[in-house]
């Protein structure tokens, strides 16, 4: 069995951090035996090493060895690429074709993102996990393969499970081994170390003198969080070797090429926070609704008084409390005052559609909805630190409509 020293110059792993030292033993350990392996870890922290350093440590290192993106093949041709599919078993299949699990046979399947397969596809691979049977796409016969599976992700299986899009049975299955590797934040004295790797490797490549970095910028490079990674890492080392023509970059240079934390990166919303705004949200709707069917019943029974009593004055005086103002706006977003009009059908003719007189009612002064969408308003600007698009995505409502209605409730 090779050592961890001579594995690491083979597969050009760089760092001398302790959990990625346990990670790549395990490999070694692993690799002689046909156990599913689960490799975990954030994007962009080298997982695709691992199943390689287990196919060529194994007894099936001269077999073929097949690295699929899971995420990357589309949902309706994922169980053809895996699994193959027969002619004429779907629209497009003018010949039969061989899966990657037939191709395979005998050698090393690296299925990366497992996490994003298709529930339906995470049947099939179970049976394979399980007694190394599949059946192509279009066909009724079962085939066989001796395939060795390693997987790897960067999302929670766990979550996955808890949620209903990851099998909890297929997890157990491709975990027998599981092997995380960390983050290159936990890996602070290898981050100069592959830098220089990198800075190296990018000179020999565009004919160039080497990148090196002073003794701010290396701190300023190891205090940087890298969400992207080892990947990220790379790229940086990569744009400073062809942007910069001084080969002595110090931590004023190398800033720049550091994203700021939450600069041109998506905005992460934690799940819970995100299911207790909604929650607010909804329960403010409701009461909103609740309140509306209610104006509506009071509505319904000053209608009913109405073409019920002769002296329209009196039921007036009577629900007076009933009797609210609405608000719309004209062209020029001036509020101009509505009027309720009530119709009182002949005492003789109610069912017939006839009415005697209508009546116009001035309505209260105070609007029903109107403190309600302020209150959404400024809540949804408050959680997004006033900025409009975000608040209008957030309300459903354009951010045009936003701004009118900021201006009219001058917020």
């Amino acid at each position: 069995m090779e050592n961890l020293q001579t594995i690491k110059q083979r597969f050009e792993i760089i760092g001398n951090n302790t959990h990625l030292n346990r990670a790549l033993e395990k490999a070694i350990r692993v690799a002689p035996t046909d156990i599913s392996v689960l490799v975990t870890g954030e994007s962009g922290v080298g997982k695709e090493s691992i199943p390689k350093i287990i196919h060529h440590l194994s007894h099936r290192k001269h077999a073929k060895y097949i690295a699929v993106n899971c995420g990357a093949i589309p949902e309706g041709t994922i169980d053809s690429e895996l699994f193959g599919h027969e002619k004429g078993a779907f629209t497009g299949a003018t010949t039969a074709r061989k899966g990657y699990f037939e191709v395979a046979d005998g050698g090393t399947i690296f299925l990366d993102e497992v996490g994003e397969l298709p529930l339906t596809t995470q049947v099939r691979l179970l049976r394979v996990l399980e007694n190394g049977e599949f059946i192509k796409v279009g066909s009724s016969n079962v085939q066989k393969t001796n395939v060795r599976m390693v997987a790897a992700t960067n999302i929670d299986l766990h979550k996955a499970i808890s949620k209903s899009k990851f099998r909890e049975d297929l997890y157990y299955r491709l975990s027998t081994i599981e092997i995380h590797l960390p983050p290159l934040r936990e890996r602070i004295s290898d981050i100069h170390l592959l830098f220089r790797k990198f800075a190296s490797d990018f000179a020999q490549k565009y004919k160039m003198p080497t990148v090196r970095l002073t003794d701010d910028a290396v701190k300023s490079l190891e205090n940087y969080g890298f969400p992207g990674n080892i990947r990220q890492l790379k790229n940086i080392a990569e744009q400073i070797s062809i942007v910069e023509e001084n080969r002595v970059v110090n931590a004023a240079i190398l800033l720049q090429y550091l994203p700021t934390k939450g600069t041109n990166l998506p905005s992460i919303i934690s799940q819970e926070k995100n299911a207790t705004d909604f929650a607010t949200e909804r329960e403010i709707m409701y009461k909103i609704l609740f309140d509306m069917r209610n104006d509506i019943n009071d509505l319904k029974k000053l209608t009913l008084d109405l073409m019920q009593s002769n002296d329209a004055s009196k039921v007036k005086e009577d629900n007076k409390h009933l009797i609210q103002k609405i608000y719309h706006e004209d062209p020029k977003n001036n509020p101009i005052e509505n009027k309720v009009e009530v119709v009182r059908y002949s005492d003789n003719d109610t069912n017939s559609g006839n009415f005697e007189y209508a009546e116009t009612i001035d309505a209260d002064e105070s609007l029903f909805l109107e403190d309600k969408e302020i209150e959404l308003i400024k809540k949804s600007l408050e959680r997004n630190n006033g900025k409009r698009k975000l608040a209008a995505t957030e309300l459903g409502i354009s951010e045009r409509t936003l701004y009118r209605k900021i201006k009219q409730y001058n917020l």
